[in-house]
């Protein structure tokens, strides 16, 4: 028998505002122990030096992940001209410089080409896997990897600050699987400068704006206490990009069971992905099938 977890049965999201320096399992593990909750999980890595947007989710809620990680979310983040490094940040070793300064006109026109549905090869240094081991690790020692190409739906990218003529500042809004990284990396290629990033910030992932979140000292002085609760977002905000049906009584008993269930809706079709609530709660998400729906995941709330 499984050793049971301690901690509440609590569900629903919490936002930080992530500094610099924790990884985003430190983070997590800390809302964890501030909430005593029996689960946490996030939605989406920061990179240690990154800042932003972490949405935690606690409990139920950490069923809703995949919904906030397929969500759009906007990044600002700075890139610095003329010098290339072997993880495509400030962290890294210098690979390659460049005298080469473009001008805005020339640096606007090659975003152009990082705009849509494209291609992105991941930092050598990144949490790809590699015949099972992470690509990070092969790098520290020395290995240099193919690493194959991978989609990314980049839905704008625009050039919002040139404080100097070694940085410029973008912000990007982009779909899931996304590194800002690579992006700088093949920019500086593309204008044939070299680059990579210097300050990377997410400012919203979904429905979560970097400007709601919780710093660490706030959680460090609210931790356990009934104030921080009040911080906590219903499990329900995970679902905002999905379309919402009700469920009768019979329909709620039937999904908590795993079962197909009665629900009304009326801006929904045949197959849609949609939850259904009954009562104000999240009771299930699932397929919309001729006034039933037919639930993947169920929420015990």
């Amino acid at each position: 028998m499984g050793r049971k977890r301690k901690g509440r049965d609590i569900s629903g999201w919490l936002v930080i505002d992530k500094p610099a320096g924790p990884t985003s399992t430190a983070v997590v593990n800390k809302v964890r122990w501030a909430m005593d909750a029996k689960k946490a999980g996030h939605a989406g890595t920061l990179d240690p030096t990154a800042t932003g947007v972490l949405a935690v989710a606690l409990g139920e809620a950490t069923k809703t992940v995949p919904y906030i990680t397929d969500a759009l979310k906007a990044y600002e983040f700075t890139v610095r001209l003329g010098v290339s490094t072997n993880t495509d940040d400030a962290e890294g070793e210098v690979l390659e410089t460049s005298d080469l300064r473009p001008d805005d006109a020339a640096i606007k026109d090659a975003l152009a080409a990082f705009i849509g549905d494209i291609e992105q090869v991941p930092p050598q240094f990144s949490a790809v896997k590699i015949d099972g081991e992470r690509a990070y690790k092969r790098a520290r020692d020395g290995e240099e990897m193919e690493l194959a190409a991978r989609p990314l739906f980049v839905e704008s990218l625009l050039l919002i600050d040139r404080p100097d003529p070694d940085h410029v500042t973008l912000e990007m809004v982009c779909g899931k699987g996304g590194y800002v990284r690579s992006i700088a990396r093949d920019l500086g290629a593309a204008l044939g400068c070299y680059g990579h990033v210097r300050e990377l910030r997410r400012i919203w992932s979904g429905p979560f704006e970097a400007t709601d979140g919780l710093s660490l000292e706030d959680i460090d002085r609210l931790a356990k206490s009934p104030d921080l609760d009040a911080h906590l977002l219903p499990l329900e905000k995970g679902l905002d990009d999905l379309p919402e049906v009700k469920a009768t009584a019979e329909g709620a008993t039937r999904l908590r069971n795993g079962n197909p269930g009665m629900v009304i809706g009326t801006d929904v079709e045949y197959g849609d992905e949609c939850w259904a609530s009954f009562k104000g709660q999240a009771v299930a998400v699932g397929r919309f099938k001729a006034g039933e729906l037919h639930p993947s995941r169920v929420f015990n709330t």
